[in-house]
């Protein structure tokens, strides 16, 4: 049911009738019900990956899974201390424009599980087929599409199309436009390297995925290999496949704080005591709601999800451009 009211979550703020939030009477588990030990309101993102149970002086969030158990989370207050010692980005969308790309390689597996070459998405699908895990991507597809298809199939055929896409592109052939560095992000990247803060690098992306898109950007930017640019980079590891080994990351990236905090702690050095000198900035709904778990300074950008998402009132800030960020960034507390 929609917000008619503006409910204010203990250190996540006030969400109303604007918001996109959805008030709920009970958590999707029913582990938690408006009105009963000690809850006081409990809503949803508008895409309904995030609930928020309210306590009246703390609140939770819990991020559900398609394919796996919900995760809860306290919800920490977040402000921004100057000065900034670090900045963390989304990969997709937020330096690189690519989410079209990854949403037709999507398209193309789920049209292939289906035999249907026709196949396309519908408008109401881009929020659940962009800035999550691959796995929650094919997840939401088949059960929509097609309920009886194998998760393990759609998966093979993503890696198939994945494969011989980014194989071409490396190659110089590929689907034209696929990575395009977002207006902006190279004079952004270099003044922050100038003022002496740390970037951290952060997607939700598998590796062989990830980091050819990167390599593509700073090829275009002429600014040489971004393992010697960036400070700390992640990914989603390496995909879990019959046959070979894989690493954790189908089930804990984005939205889960894991990717922004690990970045942060381990990969920069700053402990969480001092998170209010770093801040993150992402595209989408997902990647909005893993930085503000994480406990950071959440600033999202205009061009991906955020907005049709209902993920917005997560945002410290919503901007147009860099260059507005930066101003955030030289400017002050929020």
């Amino acid at each position: 049911m929609s917000i008619s009211k503006t409910i204010y979550i203990p250190d996540l703020g006030n969400v109303g009738p604007e918001s996109g939030f959805r008030i709920l009477a009970q958590t999707g588990d029913g582990r938690f019900l408006t009105g009963k030990d000690g809850v006081v309101d409990i809503v949803e993102t508008g895409d309904g990956k995030i609930e928020f149970v309210s306590f009246g002086s703390h609140a939770l969030a819990c991020v559900k899974s398609a394919v796996a158990m919900p995760t809860y989370y306290p919800v920490y207050p977040v402000k921004l201390e100057i000065p900034v010692k670090a900045v963390l980005m989304d990969l997709d969308g937020t330096t690189v424009r690519s989410e079209e790309f990854w949403i037709w390689i999507i398209e193309l597996s789920i049209a292939s599980l289906m035999s249907n070459p026709k196949f396309q998405f519908e408008a109401a699908d881009i929020p659940f087929v962009s800035g999550h895990s691959v796995t929650e991507h094919l997840q939401y597809c088949i059960k929509k599409y097609c309920p009886n298809a194998s998760l393990e199939a759609a998966r093979n055929f993503y890696f198939e199309h994945t494969h011989r896409e980014m194989k071409e592109i490396m190659e110089g052939r590929g689907k034209d436009g696929a990575f395009t560095p977002t207006e902006g992000v190279k004079e952004f990247l270099q003044e922050l390297k100038n003022m002496g803060i740390k970037i951290g690098l952060v997607t939700s992306g598998l590796y062989e995925k990830a980091w050819p898109e990167i390599i593509s950007a700073f090829k275009t930017f002429g600014m040489g290999a971004p393992e010697d640019f960036y400070d700390a980079s992640i990914t989603a590891g390496f995909p879990l496949r019959k046959g070979s080994s894989g690493t954790l990351g189908e089930l804990s990236p984005k939205p889960h704080p894991w990717l922004y905090s690990e970045t942060a702690i381990v990969g920069l050095g700053i402990p969480f005591a001092e998170r209010h000198h770093v801040l993150g900035i992402e595209d989408s709904g997902a990647g909005v709601c893993s930085v503000r778990l994480a406990g950071y300074t959440t600033i999202g950008i205009s061009g991906g999800n955020i907005i049709e998402s209902g993920t917005k009132s997560l945002c410290c800030h919503y901007e147009e451009n860099f260059e507005d960020i930066m101003k955030i960034i030289k400017g002050g507390s929020l």
